[in-house]
């Protein structure tokens, strides 16, 4: 797992894999706060974007997920979420398994869960081995958020 702020990538790029950097060139030079939700193409398969508007809420509520195909850069355009972070290795097996179809697998339960909170502006890169749990809100009420999650094949 990565994390950072957009507004430091030109620090950081030296120390950032090839593929992410390309992912966060995109979310750099694009107006993501016009843009319609939903799924935009940056490079066919390989490198895609989906733009979400929702509510957060609570965490108990929200199921932990990784994938087997992509990594995921999660990128904050307004609003805060929590995203719980574990690693794959503490986690036991997957208890949906929807890696054929969408390269998604849903948790009942994370070992070694740890929080992350994300606002306008942040970002997270999750690899593989990584199980994340987005959408949460950050206390009690939930909030606003669009967010951009490009996908990046492995």
């Amino acid at each position: 797992m990565i994390f950072g702020r957009l507004d430091n990538v030109d620090l950081e790029k030296a120390t950032l894999p090839d593929a992410v950097l390309e992912g966060l060139q995109f979310l750099n030079e694009t107006d993501l706060a016009n843009a319609s939700e939903g799924r935009i193409d940056i490079d066919g398969d390989r490198i895609f974007a989906s733009v979400q508007d929702y509510t957060t809420g609570p965490q108990e509520e929200k199921r932990p997920e990784s994938h087997i195909r992509y990594l995921d850069i999660q990128y904050i355009v307004s609003g805060r979420e929590m995203i719980g972070v574990a690693p794959l290795s503490t986690t036991p097996p997957a208890a949906e398994d929807l890696s054929g179809e969408r390269d998604l697998l849903f948790y009942d339960q994370v070992g070694e869960e740890s929080s992350l909170v994300l606002s306008a502006g942040s970002y997270a890169v999750f690899y593989p081995w990584d199980v994340h749990r987005p959408g949460c809100a950050v206390g009690e009420t939930g909030e606003a958020v669009r967010k951009v999650v490009v996908k990046i094949r492995m």
